[in-house]
């Protein structure tokens, strides 16, 4: 029997029970769906965590200031300035795997333009900063290292605080007011995003190191020198945790801790700390495509048991056709193309179903959500492997019948 024939037979047998054929494919249906759905979500949490290692900056180490015991009283990360812009230049001078480091000063003020205002975070940075975090400016100027040197009253702003200050217009060349301080806008930045712990990192306006020091957040006094943080750029190519090591033992010995005194510093490895994230990601895609899974395997032994029962009401249909000459594999073949068929019309009418369920996620519940073609390969493809595996049982057992008790079956 050729495979056109079989073909037509098991879909003219799967029009003859309409309503039993399309509540088996319901298992498959959704089975599809719900693991293309649930692979669009863990793929689009994965892809923002991606973004957010790219938006940090590649290759970065943050060193802040660490905490102190004071009375008794331990106090948290940052409670006493200890990391200095001397300790920047040590490191990009003597560790050989930094490639940058740029020390930064960070607060919150409110900036004035006009008769409109905005609260947003100020940052004194150098001009290794914009290298050190991979962030480029798309209109004017970056800060010079005249600009520092100089304490020039200079600034860039981020996407957020130009679009509430200025709007659509060009804020290049505008006057700002921080502080009652004139600032003179040369520049804004590219778009960052929210970071990993969901904060807007366009919301802010850089200034020259030393102009926020002395004119804008104001200087420790005890250490004119001492910064908030180092972002640390490591060269490609080189070892993360080797370069953190290095960087460790060489503030150590700059700021005279014995053996066995803790740290006054604390580095972070934010690349570290997102990949994590991010595998943690691809860890709850795997786990919700599985769970998903599920639901195709119940499909399939929905697909069993219909067939099952379709090959015990055509018994003598099909004792009928092998006394007319049709062979054992023509029978398995005509049952096995049934099942097949029914788990293929519900994988293409699933991932209809997962498309748009994924579209919808990210409509109304703004979640993230990216569709990639080798989930939807690999959904319809264990579709049909289902139909395949679920259905051989009862085309074998169909071709396997007497031909004489077949016929008088009743």
């Amino acid at each position: 029997m050729m495979v056109m024939q079989s073909l037509r037979i098991a879909l003219r047998s799967l029009r003859v029970n309409k309503l039993r054929s399309a509540l088996t494919m319901l298992g498959i249906i959704i089975g599809v769906g719900a693991v293309i759905t649930m692979v669009a979500v863990g793929a689009g949490a994965t892809a923002r965590v991606a973004e957010q290692i790219q938006s940090l900056g590649s290759n970065l180490i943050i060193v802040l200031s660490g905490s102190v015991t004071s009375s008794g009283i331990r106090l948290g990360t940052g409670s006493h300035q200890r990391i200095t812009e001397d300790d920047a230049a040590a490191a990009a001078r003597e560790v050989p795997a930094v490639q940058v480091a740029a020390p930064s000063v960070r607060g919150t003020a409110q900036v004035v333009f006009g008769n409109l205002n905005w609260a947003t975070v100020i940052q004194g940075v150098t001009a290794d900063y914009f290298e050190a975090r991979d962030w480029p400016v798309v209109t004017g100027r970056a800060l010079w290292p005249e600009d520092v040197d100089g304490a020039t009253k200079v600034a860039l702003l981020g996407q957020t605080t130009a679009l509430n200050l200025f709007g659509d217009d060009d804020p290049e060349g505008q006057i700002i007011r921080i502080k009652n301080v004139p600032f003179t806008v040369v520049g804004t930045l590219g778009r960052k995003g929210q970071s990993s712990w969901g904060q807007d990192q366009d919301d802010v306006i850089l200034i020259p190191l030393s102009t926020a020091k002395r004119k804008v957040l104001g200087r420790n006094y005890a250490n004119p020198r001492a910064v908030g943080a180092i972002s640390i750029k490591v060269r490609p190519g080189e070892d993360m945790a080797e370069a953190e090591q290095q960087i460790r033992e060489l503030l150590r010995q700059r700021h005279r801790l014995q053996p066995g005194q803790d740290d006054d510093f604390w580095l972070r490895n934010l690349s570290e700390v997102l990949q994590t994230q991010e595998e943690s990601s691809r860890v709850m895609t795997y786990l919700l495509a599985a769970i998903a899974s599920v639901s195709l395997l119940v499909g399939g032994i929905g697909i069993m048991n219909i067939m099952l029962v379709s090959v015990t009401e055509r018994t003598r249909e099909i004792g009928l056709r092998m006394a007319v000459g049709a062979r054992g594999r023509d029978i398995l073949g005509q049952f096995l193309i049934e099942a097949v068929t029914l788990s293929l019309i519900g994988g293409l009418i699933g991932i209809a179903l997962g498309l748009g369920g994924a579209e919808a996620l990210s409509y109304f519940a703004e979640w993230r959500t990216l569709v990639a073609p080798q989930a939807i390969m690999l959904a319809f493809g264990f579709a049909a492997a289902v139909g395949v595996f679920f259905g051989f049982y009862p085309a074998r057992k169909a071709a396997r019948l007497d031909p004489i008790e077949a016929l008088r079956y009743e």
